[in-house]
């Protein structure tokens, strides 16, 4: 006699030790990732540092007003007229000057660091996002069609690569006036370090990008769009660039705090952003002539290297926990 055949449209597995076991369910690249991530305690630190430089940078006015004064004021009163340091010990340190003040006009050290996290960060997010966008499409470009398509932006990528792009930043931001394209002021110079670090940056993703782009035309998904009747941008946008989000997304979190030095090290020259708005490498620049008082290049020194520091090791982690085959 056989067994009456279940119509009912549900599958049971028998199983002799474990019924009513749940199904396995799968787990998408994004969550694996955060698997990953969330154990590593040292990215986790560095992603936190990173958010609190964020929220600093973004309410510089509210905690200035709570535990500073305003950075251009200056305080001469608390300034020794003969030796042009702050009085007091330790540079001038005290509950109403966190970091102390600055040697010569008395500014408040701590405000002007807050303020200079502004300028650094708004510099090196802007020139990343331009660079990813331009890498992004000219790698993907170049990846996707070959031939002398790959053959000319990659030798733009060269041009690029071997352009010696600190002195042509000098050379561009020493030149241009205080007015130019409609802008002035911080604006102008804002506006032309992000083209100069953002522009002339994008082929170190563009190379990463393209690479990546070559090996995913040969999948098979990519094969399955062709044959529906998908066109090439819908292929490029739609299949290939969601693809491609894990490793733009672990090089933009390493090219952030390349672009901070860069800005930084202009600055420090003096083609930065004009005086007396506060950079981190504008007051490293000051501070070269009062070598006497160590307290005016550790704060801003002290910044930058914390910023590099914890966007790094935030990099590193998201491409340990995109990419395990990478960790050593």
């Amino acid at each position: 006699m056989t067994a009456p055949v279940d119509v009912s449209g549900k599958a049971e597995q028998a199983s002799p030790d474990g019924a009513g076991r749940k199904a396995v369910q799968g787990r998408s690249l994004t969550q694996i990732a955060w698997g990953r991530l969330k154990r590593d305690y040292v990215a986790l630190a560095g992603a936190v540092v990173v958010l609190l430089l964020i929220f600093i940078a973004i309410f510089a006015p509210l905690i200035v007003n709570l535990w500073g004064q305003d950075p251009l004021q200056f305080n001469q009163d608390q300034i020794d007229s003969g030796t042009l340091m702050p009085k007091g010990d330790y540079g001038g340190i005290s509950s109403d000057h966190l970091f102390g003040l600055e040697p010569l006009n008395g500014r408040d050290l701590f405000s002007r660091v807050v303020y200079g996290a502004r300028i650094s960060l708004l510099i090196a997010f802007l020139a990343t996002i331009l660079s990813v966008v331009i890498g992004t499409v000219l790698g993907m470009i170049a990846g996707f069609f070959g031939g002398w398509v790959d053959t000319l932006i990659s030798r733009a990528m060269d041009v690029f690569l071997a352009f010696p792009l600190l002195v042509f930043a000098i050379a561009i931001a020493g030149i241009i006036p205080d007015q130019a394209f409609g802008l002035t002021g911080d604006t102008l110079r804002v506006a032309l370090l992000v083209f100069i670090i953002g522009f002339f940056n994008w082929p170190y993703i563009g190379r990463i990008v393209r690479g990546q782009t070559l090996s995913l035309r040969e999948r098979e998904f990519v094969d399955a769009a062709r044959s529906l009747g998908a066109r090439t941008p819908y292929i490029i946008f739609r299949e290939l660039l969601p693809n491609l989000m894990a490793p733009i997304l672990v090089y933009s979190t390493l090219l952030i705090p390349s672009n901070i030095l860069f800005e930084a090290a202009l600055s420090f020259l003096g083609v930065g952003v004009r005086p007396p708005t506060p950079t981190w490498g504008g007051m490293l620049s000051d501070a070269v002539r009062f070598y006497t008082a160590p307290h005016f290049a550790v704060f801003p020194g002290l910044a930058i290297f914390v910023t590099v520091l914890a966007f790094n090791l935030f990099g590193d982690g998201l491409r340990d926990a995109f990419d395990p085959r990478s960790r050593r």
